[in-house]
C-alpha cells in the first residue's frame, strides 16, 4: 500500500471542515476577518489531526493463512 494514498481526500475533508466553520462563524458574528481566522484554524487543526491519525495506523502485513497466536 502506498503511503499518503489518500492525501487528496484528506485535503478535501480538511477544506470542507474549514469552510463549514468559517461560514458558521461568519453568520454568527458578521465579521469577515474573524470567520477567516476561525476557518483557517479549523482547516489546520483538521489536517494535523488527520495526518496524526494516518501516521498512527500501521497496516497488518502478516500472512492471512498463518495463525496470529502460536
Amino acid at each position: 500500500m502506498k503511503k499518503f494514498a489518500n492525501l487528496r481526500s484528506y485535503m478535501i475533508v480538511a477544506t470542507v471542515t474549514g469552510l463549514f466553520v468559517g461560514i458558521l462563524v461568519y453568520f454568527g458574528t458578521r465579521f469577515e476577518q474573524t470567520a477567516i481566522a476561525w476557518g483557517l484554524g479549523a482547516f489546520i487543526l483538521a489536517l494535523v489531526t488527520i495526518a496524526t491519525l494516518d501516521l498512527s495506523y500501521k497496516p497488518d502485513d502478516s500472512d492471512p493463512n498463518l495463525p496470529k497466536l502460536r
